[in-house]
């Protein structure tokens, strides 16, 4: 794999706003094409969001697996088609697919959060050409899931580089590999990937340190911290060194780059 600093979308060097599904308010809900508007009107260049597959093959932008708490309707996205889940109502806007997201945005890069099974893989990859797939980090707690999309996108995109970040079971390998300073374990376990994507501690335990950052700096990976929204903690750990704030509030952390 290519280290980020070659590659395009991490162009130019951080640190990286993530705009956590937009920047949502009470008239743009979360992974509407109004909250990716505001967080691109507020500065932002990476917008962070979630896809789901239609039953007839869509990959939609949506968090949950279910309407449920969205709207109340308990209905999976998964046994809807397009023209139904696009019905619905969330609040003055509606859900949005990731093509339409991309033609809306054309100068955004995407970090895009695989949430459906590896169906889901060749619906988003249908809808990119190779120089789209620049623009895209493709990501998901499940391997299966992030090997699948990348696998897809490679082979609609020929030659151009696959970008992503680990999945669990990357991380499972590679933290204590980090902790225990084995480099060449490290090295392996994230040898796919240009980013990991973490919070700052999981259940009480550190996983954000400077020696952690300075680790993967030396394979050529970044570090993004999700989800940030206090502009000390965005401070703070921008001066650790971390590449990416995964943030609900872009408008707050690019004041806070911007400031340093």
């Amino acid at each position: 794999m290519l280290p980020a600093d070659s590659l395009p979308y991490f162009a130019p060097a951080g640190p990286r706003v993530l705009a956590h599904r937009g920047l949502a308010g009470p008239d743009a809900p979360e992974n509407t094409l109004a909250a990716f508007a505001r967080a691109v009107e507020a500065g932002a260049a990476y917008l962070e969001t979630d896809a789901q597959c239609t039953r007839d093959g869509y990959a939609v932008l949506f968090h949950d697996a279910s309407l449920r708490r969205a709207t109340g309707d308990p209905r999976p996205i998964a046994e809807l088609d397009l023209s139904e889940v696009q019905r619905i109502d969330l609040g003055g806007d509606r859900v949005p697919t990731f093509a339409e997201a991309l033609a809306a945005f054309p100068d955004a890069r995407f970090n895009l959060d695989i949430k459906a099974m590896p169906a889901a893989a060749p619906a988003a990859a249908a809808i990119l050409e190779a120089d789209a797939v620049d623009r895209v980090l493709v990501t998901s707690f499940d391997e299966g899931r992030r090997s699948a999309i990348a696998s897809a996108l490679g082979s609609a995109a020929g030659s151009a580089q696959v970008v992503s970040s680990a999945s669990a079971a990357m991380l499972l390998r590679a933290l204590p590999a980090a902790a225990f300073r084995l480099t060449g374990s490290l090295a392996r376990s994230l040898a796919e990937v240009q980013a990991i994507q973490v919070p700052e501690r999981f259940r009480g335990v550190r996983i954000v340190s400077r020696r952690l950052v300075d680790q993967l700096h030396s394979l050529g990976v970044e570090v993004h911290v999700w989800t940030v929204n206090d502009p000390q903690d965005m401070a703070r750990l921008l001066a650790l060194g971390v590449d990416g704030l995964v943030t609900d509030r872009c408008d707050l952390a690019l004041a806070v780059v911007a400031s340093r």
